[in-house]
This record gives structure tokens, sequence and C-alpha cells, in this order.
């Protein structure tokens, strides 16, 4: 762990109840990303998921629902699952809706007890790499063994350890690997995939060159068998 590493809901509790991408870190050197970034997201979410209205959806790691909120109303709504109270309160009073809300717990503890209530597509967006590989691989396993509907999950926001010179020009640090950094714990899409296990197929795309976090990361898509 490394000694700048700080805790998601501390974090999440510094910024203003009101700044939604400051508390959830989609920040360019401290500043929240422009609204063309988050539509850029968006958009890149409904082709990846094939998103329509009949799906419901499952956004694991949501924090505080700025980038659910859009999703949601491009489909027949889902639900939200965070493990920060503080930003799962800021979802419901700013971002909750008739057809969708946000739950308080794991995402890999939801994945394993909770009802599929119907889910057809999930993502965990700039998230998974703050997971351990064991909560990860448990996560995405139960995701395929107990929603038998949920056909497609993006991943997204990746970091890509083949293109960590690209964020870190003086070398690769030693954090790569570990889940509680500021970055997270990188991951190749063979190693995403192993993580999944066999009944997933792993696509992997790259945002466009204009997207703030092209040159490092990417988004996996996982299609069921």
């Amino acid at each position: 762990m490394t000694a700048a590493w700080t805790d998601y809901d501390t974090h999440a509790r510094t910024r203003p109840r009101g700044d939604f991408w400051g508390q959830v870190r989609r920040t360019v050197r401290g500043q929240p990303v422009a609204q063309a970034q988050i539509d850029m997201i968006v958009e890149a979410a409904v082709a990846h998921l094939a998103l329509n209205p009949g799906d419901r959806l499952l956004d694991l790691a949501c924090g505080n629902g700025a980038l659910s909120r859009p999703l949601f109303q491009r489909c027949a709504g889902g639900v939200g699952v965070d493990i920060s109270d503080y930003l799962v309160g800021v979802a419901r009073e700013h971002f909750a809706g008739p057809a969708h809300g946000y739950v308080v717990m794991d995402a890999a503890a939801y994945a394993e007890t909770a009802a599929p209530d119907g889910i057809t597509k999930a993502l965990c967006y700039g998230s998974l790499s703050y997971l351990a590989d064991d909560a990860a691989a448990r996560m995405l396993r139960a995701l395929h063994g107990r929603f038998p509907a949920l056909r497609r999950i993006l991943l997204g926001n990746l970091p890509d350890p083949a293109r960590a010179g690209l964020f870190y020009p003086a070398g690769a640090a030693a954090e790569l690997r570990e889940p509680r950094s500021s970055i997270g714990a990188w991951r190749s899409p063979v190693e995403v995939a192993a993580l999944a296990g066999p009944g997933w197929d792993v696509w992997c795309h790259t945002m466009p060159p204009d997207f703030f976090a092209a040159h490092y990361r990417y988004d996996a898509v996982l299609v069921r068998r």
C-alpha cells in the first residue's frame, strides 16, 4: 500500500456534497472532467452493453450515482450498489428515480446474495481496479452463476499495464499490482478474462483519442457464452 492512498469513502467526504465527479475521483489534475467527457463515457457504455429500453441494469460500485442515472434513463431501470453509505446517500438524494434505486453493499457480496431481479446488463465503471483479485473473481463468477438473464457486463476504464509507462513516464511504479493505490491494480485483458472465468467471452475496446484517459485505459466487455 502506498502512503498516498486514501480510503474511497473518506475521500468522498472531503469533497462538497454537490461535487459529484470530485467525490468519485473522475478528475484531471484535481478538476472534474468536462461534460463532453462524461457524455463520451455514457455513449460508449450504451454501445458496449447494447443497452435498450427493455434492459434492467446493475451498476456495481456505482459511487454517487452520477454516472448511473443517464444509463438508467436509457433502459427500464435497475439498481446501483456501492459500499460507501455516504455516496449512496448522495445518490439517493440527487439521482434516485421511480424505476431505479441505490443499495449500500459490497459489490461481490451483492452478486453472491442478491435476488437477480430480472437484471440483463451490468457495469462496473472505473472501480474494478480497486477490488482485490479474489473479490473481483467472486463478483464476476457469481454474476454468471446467479443472474441467468444477465448477458453483458461492462468493466470500464481499466488501467492497462502494457501502457503504464505512458502514465508513469519515469517507469512503472511498484504499486501497479496494488488495489489500494491511487489508480488501483493494473490488469491486462488476459488477467481480466482469468478473473471472469470460463463463462464469459471478453472483448476489449479503447476510447476515442480525445478521451482524457485514452492513452492508458481500456474497456472490457464480458459477453455470456
